[in-house]
């Protein structure tokens, strides 16, 4: 991961003129690492073999016995239903996604804000440059529907400062992706006997902190770590609930909060001042 990740010690927060209310420098050095990467580098080795792709599982019921269920299957999970009796477990956060990748290279990770709205750059790999825009859906609801995701992406962000606006033009609409943004309610439990859900699954959460996949990742290793060390299955998912359902929560409610006040329609000022101060104790 560290000789294909892109090492990065902070990130920049900009206005749309582009110049700078925030920086959050990091305690640790992180590597940003494309999914598909870190796809390939967790699936070569032990995996090879003992992935059964396009198998689908339609509900828990449909599962084989085992001695572990472990449901990494996303917000709309179907494991999910193996462990808790919500009926919806996902919530609107009434705001939209746009991301994707263009030629060209940054070396900086930059946030920008502007009124309702949000454009991210951060580095990928050694030829392109990754890209994400949070905006409300009200916002774009005022745009109107007849225009190609590129064009729309013009509209909410051309104006704004060199770095979104050459990022922009390079953005051709068949390659971005665009989805409504939901996060998750919390559960009372992320486990039911010998079945657990991680990740998404358990607590799907905005993207604005940028920790979905980070706190995938944790919930692995330390569900991991607790089977290991446990008399029982169950004691070793009791451990684990114990440890990271409130855990996940926190970051949960963190993110959802990120993403109301990033894309905020009104008091810039004081939002900029909030950003600024939390990122004191990043």
């Amino acid at each position: 991961m560290r000789e294909q990740g892109v090492l990065q010690q902070g990130a920049t927060f900009l206005r749309p003129d582009g110049s700078t209310f925030a920086r959050v420098i990091s305690r640790e050095p992180a590597y940003l690492v494309p999914r598909p990467t870190l796809h390939e580098l967790l699936y070569s080795g032990a995996l090879e073999g003992k992935v059964r792709w396009s198998s689908a599982v339609s509900d828990h019921a449909s599962l084989p016995e085992a001695d572990l269920i472990v449901g990494a299957d996303g917000i709309n999970s179907r494991i999910r239903q193996a462990v808790s009796d919500r009926t919806a477990s996902s919530r609107p956060l009434g705001t939209a996604a746009f991301r994707g990748v263009v030629p060209g290279t940054v070396d900086e990770v930059t946030e920008t804000w502007g009124r309702g709205r949000l454009f991210g750059i951060t580095p990928h790999d050694a030829r392109t440059t990754n890209w994400f825009a949070c905006v409300r859906e009200d916002l774009l609801n005022e745009r109107g529907g007849d225009l190609s995701e590129a064009e729309l992406l013009t509209e909410l962000f051309g104006d704004w400062h060199t770095g979104v606006a050459q990022v922009v033009n390079k953005a051709i609409s068949t390659q971005i992706d665009r989805r409504a943004l939901h996060d998750s309610a919390p559960l009372a439990s992320m486990v039911r006997g010998r079945t657990v859900v991680i990740g998404d699954a358990a607590h799907a959460m905005a993207p604005n902190a940028g920790r979905g996949a980070c706190e995938a990742l944790i919930d692995a290793v330390q569900l991991a770590d607790a089977l290991r060390t446990a008399a029982t299955i169950e004691d070793g998912l009791r451990a684990f609930d114990r440890s990271r359902r409130r855990a996940g929560q926190r970051t949960v409610r963190l993110s959802r909060f990120l993403n109301k006040m990033s894309t905020a329609r009104h008091f810039g000022g004081v939002r900029q001042q909030m950003m600024n101060a939390l990122t004191r104790f990043a």
